[in-house]
């Protein structure tokens, strides 16, 4: 079987590709235009084809296509203005499915997040599963979230109108080498100062590796057609456990104050509402400072991989500490300004 992997440059596309490849598949890794591929470890692979497109052409795409069996569909803008995620994310999914509807390929394992969910709307401690409730007001979310949910749609439409065989794959926060810190434990200021909010939490975390071990079975077992299927780790620390095997293995961070989370959601709740009834909406509040936003990175809920186990006949293979000693050997870490996972 042949594969196209898009975003196959990205964090977890790289992990995709590497494995999809030692199982044996033949793949053709699509990378942008800009992306050095002198760092993808695995560019000279015999079973790998290294084309360069842009998922907004789509005369480019057609090209991409030919010969292909399924499609692992990775890439999203994760960062930039609405204009800019929007068309790197539905516009070129838009594409891509149009493209795959008109060369007949039916199978599609679509990678979408869990910032699907309507967070806001689910009870404290909650099991966040498949059928949890998405979010039913995307305006107020970031621009990530709201891009996704739109995507998601699109898939759906693939599977219901055009027939298509697709699998989603919902992971939780992706992190491994050069990718261990994320926005659900705080608010980190220019490098200088991390605000933390809550400890008790769990995070709902996926290590690179067990993630991308996931999406390539799902390519493999006909019993993931026709599902959603949400990807965390067995092992799932709290915010404040993770945040001290993290700390350990940085050569500095910044000094840090914390907030309890239910204060800070008490004040997040009440500059919305004097924002909203006294103000008519006229701030633009910080992320923080809107509930939605808020309770999608702080606010603690469960989280169940069990349909992913037995569908996908998956074990995420390696353990919280196996991830971090392979994610901190002979690697400089630095605190990232930037998440990892958007709410």
């Amino acid at each position: 079987m042949k594969l196209l992997i898009t975003g196959a440059s990205g964090f977890l596309g790289k992990y995709v590709v590497k494995e999809a490849l030692g199982r044996g598949f033949q793949v053709r890794a699509a990378i942008r235009h800009t992306s050095d591929e002198k760092r993808l470890s695995w560019r000279n692979s015999p079973n790998l084809e290294l084309i360069r497109i842009n998922l907004t052409n789509s005369i480019e795409i057609d090209d991409a296509l030919k010969g292909i069996d399924a499609v692992v569909h990775l890439a999203a803008a994760k960062q930039g203005n609405y204009d800019t995620q929007y068309a790197n994310t539905v516009i070129a999914t838009e594409n891509l499915l149009k493209a795959m509807v008109e060369g007949n390929i039916k199978r599609l394992v679509a990678i979408s997040t869990f910032s699907v969910f309507d967070y806001l709307h689910i009870r404290d401690r909650e099991i966040i599963k498949e059928d949890s409730p998405m979010e039913s007001q995307p305006l107020h979310r970031d621009v990530y979230a709201q891009t996704k949910l739109i995507q998601e749609s699109l898939f759906r439409d693939f599977e219901l109108r055009d027939r298509g065989e697709v699998t989603i794959i919902r992971p939780g926060i992706v992190y491994g080498r050069n990718n261990l810190w994320n926005s659900h434990l705080g608010v980190n200021l220019k490098n200088r100062l991390w605000i933390r909010i809550g400890g008790k939490a769990l995070l709902p975390l996926t290590y690179v590796e067990n993630c991308a071990q996931a999406i390539v079975s799902a390519i493999e077992r006909q019993e993931a057609i026709g599902k959603t299927l949400n990807i965390v780790d067995n092992d799932l620390p709290t915010q404040q456990v993770y945040l001290e095997k993290i700390v350990k293995h940085l050569p500095r961070h910044p000094s840090s104050i914390a907030i309890n989370w239910e204060i800070m959601r008490f004040l997040s709740r009440s500059a919305w509402l004097f924002n909203n009834v006294l103000l008519f909406g006229k701030i633009k509040l910080p992320g923080i400072m809107v509930p939605a936003r808020l309770e999608a990175r702080f606010k603690p809920f469960r989280y169940s991989n069990n349909n992913a186990q037995q569908i996908l006949n998956w074990q995420p293979l390696y353990s919280l500490d196996e991830a971090l000693k392979r994610s901190c050997s002979d690697v400089d870490l630095l605190i990232e300004s930037e998440v990892t996972v958007s709410s």
